[in-house]
């Protein structure tokens, strides 16, 4: 059955009509359709671009999909309707026609250095073995890889690049030879430097960007997810570190520091931003709205920059298509403006997705 729904329409801001037949928009009147919501503001639904379903509280891999279903449920009920899973160490690509789950852009499984990742997280593999990995683990997403850039090398005392210079050019290339698209992990600045001027399509956190760096990432459009919660929690991280190596709990804790005002500098160049929460380990599901708030209060993004960030800007770029003529219909609304209150994305009033109403 067709759903009719009126409201003012983001960011067209102008009242519309719509009609969702099937998991399809239009716009063209369809007679019978049964009206669902009249009035509020209408988004594409929201976007966690950075999530792991398959990753428990606590860090270890999930064991079933029922785990991964209660995880992405808890998101979709906060409003997110589309997930990017920037890689998992259990398989779930059964989840990704499910009717009341949130569509899913998925990379495989970490390809991270030897001993020097979560552990049970990723694949790891030697220099000589990463391009071949990579394109397995291609295989194994639906159009993304996800490589750790960087972690602390326990040697060194401090942050290092994973792999060589080469190497981490080369899994750029692997990745884009497969045809999916590579994002990195990455803190520190030298291992940031590396992958954006290798190619990468996405930074993920990029605590270590320079400014020099942003202007390189904005002229080549690469993508920026920041993951504002997650450095939040630099503190304890060094902390708990700093007995053994000061160096690097001095290193996070000037990286978190200095990170909103990176993720200004990064938005003011034009480098595309996209929220994500990296939810999944150490973050809880279903904190879009908190890492939205973090974005405006924190790095000076513009409630409507945000809310592209978070809504219609990352669906064009994971393709899922928003609310226009023959987009997807996945429809989050609010019963005030969130562009003069943002903090109203922390209570939608109704979701829609795939053409069902779930509220």
């Amino acid at each position: 059955m067709a759903l009719h729904v009126r409201g003012v329409l983001l960011p067209d801001d102008e009242v519309r009509d719509l009609w969702l037949v099937g998991d399809r928009v239009t716009f063209e009147p369809v007679p019978g359709a049964e009206t669902v919501l009249d009035g509020g503001y209408l988004l594409p639904g929201l976007v966690d671009a950075h999530c792991h379903i398959g990753i428990a509280r606590g860090g270890a891999p999930i064991t079933s999909l029922d785990q991964a279903r209660e995880l992405a449920r808890i998101d979709r009920d906060a409003g997110v309707l589309a997930i990017r899973d920037a890689g998992s160490p259990y398989p779930y690509p059964e989840l990704e026609d499910e009717p009341d789950l949130p569509r899913l852009a998925r990379a495989g499984r970490h390809v991270a250095p030897p001993k020097r990742y979560l552990r049970d997280i990723g694949v790891e593999v030697p220099a000589a073995e990463v391009a071949a990995t990579v394109a397995e683990q291609a295989r194994a997403g639906n159009g993304w890889v996800k490589l750790v850039g960087d972690w602390i090398e326990r040697d060194a005392g401090d942050l290092a690049p994973a792999w060589d210079a080469d190497t981490m050019t080369a899994a750029v290339k692997a990745a884009h030879a497969a045809g999916v698209r590579a994002a990195v992990h990455t803190f520190s600045e030298s291992a940031v430097d590396i992958m954006v001027r290798a190619g990468v399509d996405s930074v993920e956190h990029g605590t270590g960007l320079s400014l020099d760096l942003i202007d390189e990432m904005a002229r080549r459009g690469t993508a920026l997810v920041p993951t504002m919660i997650n450095i939040a929690t630099f503190g304890g991280i060094a902390e708990q570190a700093r007995a053994k190596f000061p160096a690097y709990a001095d290193h996070m804790l000037a990286l978190r520091d200095r990170f909103p005002d990176v993720v200004r500098a990064a938005h003011e160049a034009g480098v595309p931003i996209y929220l994500g929460t990296d939810a999944g380990g150490g973050i809880d599901h279903g904190l879009a709205a908190e890492e939205m708030l973090l974005l405006h209060d924190r790095a000076g993004m513009s409630p409507l920059d945000v809310l592209a960030a978070a809504s219609w800007g990352a669906r064009a770029w994971l393709g899922f298509p928003g609310l226009v003529e023959g987009g997807l219909a996945d429809l989050v609304a609010y019963d005030s403006d969130p562009r003069r209150d943002l903090s109203v994305v922390r209570r939608p009033t109704r979701l829609i997705l795939r053409g069902r109403v779930l509220r």
